[in-house]
């Protein structure tokens, strides 16, 4: 599978500090997390363990779309800084998605602009990141976002 790099000072701050001891807590508090920030997406057959910054998902999900949406609320967290990929998809398996991290000063306009070389196609990008964003022009620097095709 493979290793999805964040940066840990940027997101959600959900999870106390990442000691071995806090491990177990951790997991089941990112666990809770993508359950709540993926409604409607079976998260059941997700597990995560944590590995001091390293966050470890394995499991099964339906499609890589909601493969990625979940790889990506464990990842925005704050002190996370990547996510080892083990899930499998065990739908049709599409093209991955390109991602890109937010800049300071970016909006959802900019990004759009500078990947598909047109602004108002902002939504396109809004819509692959749903549920997690909640509105076009809540992002933040260091953000990890969906860019679909």
């Amino acid at each position: 599978m493979s290793l999805f790099s964040f940066l840990k000072e940027a997101g959600e701050k959900i999870i106390d500090a990442l000691t071995p001891e806090k491990a177990e807590a951790n997991g089941e508090a990112l666990t809770k997390h993508v359950q709540a920030a993926l409604t409607g997406i079976d998260t059941s057959k997700i597990k995560v363990k944590v590995e001091g910054e390293k966050v470890i998902a394995t499991g099964e999900a339906a499609s890589q779309e909601e493969k990625e949406k979940i790889l990506l609320a464990l990842g925005n967290v704050a002190g996370v800084s990547g996510v080892d990929d083990q899930i499998t998809v065990t739908g049709a398996v599409a093209t991955p998605a390109k991602f890109v991290t937010v800049e300071k000063g970016d909006t959802l306009s900019a990004i759009s602009k500078r990947v598909y070389g047109d602004a108002n196609k902002y939504n396109k990008i809004f819509e692959a990141n749903e549920p997690q964003l909640k509105h076009p022009d809540k992002i933040y620097p260091g953000q990890v976002l969906r860019i679909p095709e």
